[in-house]
């Protein structure tokens, strides 16, 4: 469980996990202090490092020669929706089929499932 304090700096949010520490916050022009990533720029990255770290995984397990993975990820609203665009790149020498595979197993990775199904958040005030 991942826990948030605010008070009265701003728009920028302590937060601790039980393993770590660390912040978000807005852009000035949101007016944030801009010294962390935003709320939306957090979701962007859990996207992206699960992306790269299941793709890691999968490749070691075959023993692929991949060097490097790079995965790039944007997300817009509209019309009511939230749409998430993911690039990846990959480093090494890998046929059409390995890159073939790969995108269907960065689809299953964890976060990118959370986020292709029903969400529901429940809520309560104490």
């Amino acid at each position: 469980m991942t826990k948030a304090s605010i008070t009265t700096t701003k728009y920028q949010v302590h937060l601790e996990n039980g393993r770590h520490v660390f912040s978000a916050d807005e852009p000035a022009a949101q007016g944030g202090t801009d010294l962390a990533p935003a709320p939306d720029e957090l979701l962007e990255a859990a996207l992206a490092s699960c992306t790269a770290i299941t793709l890691r995984m999968y490749a070691d397990r075959k023993q692929w020669p991949v060097e490097a993975i790079d995965v790039a990820v944007g997300l817009e609203r509209m019309d009511g929706k939230t749409v998430f665009s993911r690039n990846i790149q990959l480093k090494g020498n890998l046929d059409q089929e390995q890159k073939d595979r790969l995108l269907q197993i960065a689809k299953l990775c964890p976060v990118s499932k959370t986020l292709s199904g029903a969400i529901e958040v429940n809520s309560s005030i104490n």
